[in-house]
């Protein structure tokens, strides 16, 4: 017996260093979060990020909410919980970040989505950036975004040049449909950025799997967190301390191979080119023939009354219902008589929608929109081109982890990440 598991030992330390290979330099890293808004598992990931703090230079945390009501105060509150475990995590790993290192570059953003042209005004959060990938550096910037792209849109308007320097790797899906505005706005104006898309592998790091083994995230917070310092404490807020991080394979892609290598096993995901962004243009409201692939811009250009408002102006709403509430996605003023919105379906459904207004003349109407489960799907003559840098969730189905696309680059990992994450949180015991 105790032969075999000395044997079981070897074989689990064999895989261990398999799968995590040295990454060749430490990287610079911008974290683009909406922590704080609707979704906690921000705070989850900002947990993880904080504890492993030693593995980047971390130049910058922007709060950039395009939905809910994130802010600084809530990354300033995580660092707090943080600065008062650092002692213990220093006597394992004394090259922690510092907590006035991290304050210090914690910036705001902006707060909700931006207009149809994808970019409004200038932040110190989208200053930060366009400063941090400015400095002298023979390392890109990378910038994980866990939020919209807002941020990352104005910075590239007001600083073109700064797209060479860095490097982004972006948890869509959700995230894509509330910032769609500034995503069409990058995928149009700036192809040649160097660009991960990640629209649904990373659900695999909180997806039930085949993968999973020896560590459960619903059982993880009894047996690994609980009494794990402050930081511990704190992640039973979320979620009711089940694990679910979905922001966290962004940091894992950084601390796991070569990250200049999107198509490598690693830790967080693996992924391919792709050369178009879907977009699919209507100058109509659409019916049950219409079908389009998830994360795709559909683009509505519908004509009205010509009235006096400004352009870009927010004048009427498409409303659709999820789990029994209504969201609103707001629409446009182009001028002249035209309205245009835009809106990208995060998943596979059949979506009924009103397209509502207050101005006298726009007529009310219905339409359906039917969505299917392949990314980035067929081609269109209005889709946008992308440079060779471009990189999205791996489409062969030998990669789905069901109906998640890309899902087992991730899923597969999960029990070496939390196992690892496990030693650490160990040390605030």
């Amino acid at each position: 017996m105790k032969k075999l598991t000395l044997l079981a030992s070897l074989i689990l330390t064999v895989l261990l260093l398999q799968a995590q290979k040295p990454v060749p330099v430490k990287p610079r890293v911008l974290i683009s979060t909406d922590i704080g808004g609707t979704d906690p598992d921000d705070n989850q990931s900002m947990a993880h990020l904080l504890m492993y703090s030693d593995k980047f230079t971390i130049e910058g945390l922007v709060s950039s909410p395009s939905y809910g009501s994130g802010s600084t105060a809530e990354i300033f509150r995580m660092i707090d919980l943080y600065e008062k475990d650092l002692p213990k995590l220093q006597q394992h790993q004394p090259a922690m970040a510092q907590p006035a290192q991290l304050r210090s570059v914690t910036k705001q953003g902006k707060k909700g989505a931006a207009p149809y042209v994808g970019y409004t005004t200038a932040t110190e959060g989208s200053n930060w950036i366009i400063n941090c990938a400015k400095k002298k550096s023979k390392q890109p910037l990378w910038v994980l975004v866990w939020g919209g792209l807002e941020d990352v849109a104005q910075a590239l308007h007001d600083d073109p040049t700064i797209q060479r320097n860095i490097k982004v790797y972006w948890i869509g899906g959700p995230n894509k449909k509330w910032s769609a505005n500034s995503y069409a706005y990058i995928v149009k104006n700036f192809p040649g950025l160097w660009f991960i898309e990640v629209n649904a592998s990373y659900y695999g790091f909180f997806s039930k799997t085949e993968y999973i083994d020896s560590v459960d995230n619903s059982g993880y917070y009894d047996k690994y967190i609980k009494g794990a310092g402050h930081l511990g404490a704190d992640f039973k807020s979320y979620y009711d301390g089940v694990v679910k991080m979905g922001d966290t394979p962004s940091l894992l892609y950084m601390m796991d191979g070569d990250p200049n290598n999107p198509g490598r096993e690693s830790w967080g995901g693996s992924f391919e080119p792709f050369s178009y962004s879907p977009r699919v243009v209507y100058d109509r409201v659409t019916t049950a023939k219409d079908t389009v692939s998830y994360c795709t811009i559909v683009e509505f250009n519908l004509k009205g009354p010509a009235i006096e408002i400004p352009a870009d102006s927010i004048c009427f709403y498409m409303e659709t219902t999820y789990k029994n509430v209504v969201q609103k996605w707001a629409g446009y003023y182009r001028g002249n008589g035209q309205y245009a919105l835009h809106y990208i379906p995060k998943q596979a459904e059949v979506v009924n929608y009103r397209i509502v207004s207050t101005i006298q003349g726009f007529a009310a109407q219905t339409g359906v929109l039917v969505v299917t489960n392949a990314w980035p799907g067929k081609r269109h003559a209005t889709d946008y081109q992308l440079g060779r840098n471009w990189y999205t969730d791996k489409s062969a189905t030998a990669y789905y982890d069901g109906k998640i696309q890309g899902g087992k680059t991730v899923s597969k990992w999960r029990n070496e990440v939390l196992l690892d994450w496990a030693k650490r949180l160990a040390w605030l015991k």
